[in-house]
């Protein structure tokens, strides 16, 4: 008897339990439950493309700079610190 008492408790959830309750700022629960997220609609093709190549082509020598000066500067300071 104890054993199934045990096991269905693990088939409720804590907020349907009449001590515990629903505190009273919860949003309403959907009269629906168990529906699936819609994974497999994709969104609409852009009109436009997202960035331009010119524009890609400039940020990406920017981050190549950067992560050159970044090196260099950790080159130097691990020279310094021997």
């Amino acid at each position: 008897m104890l054993s199934a008492l045990a096991l269905g408790g693990c088939s409720i959830s804590m907020a349907d339990l009449p001590l515990v309750g629903v505190p009273a700022d919860a949003p309403a629960r959907p009269k629906e439950s168990g529906a699936y997220l819609p994974v497999h609609d994709l969104p609409p093709d852009r009109e436009e493309a997202a960035m331009a190549p010119a524009e890609r082509a400039k940020i990406e020598a920017e981050l190549v700079a950067a992560r050159d000066r970044q090196a260099s500067a950790a080159a130097a300071k691990g020279s310094a610190t021997k």
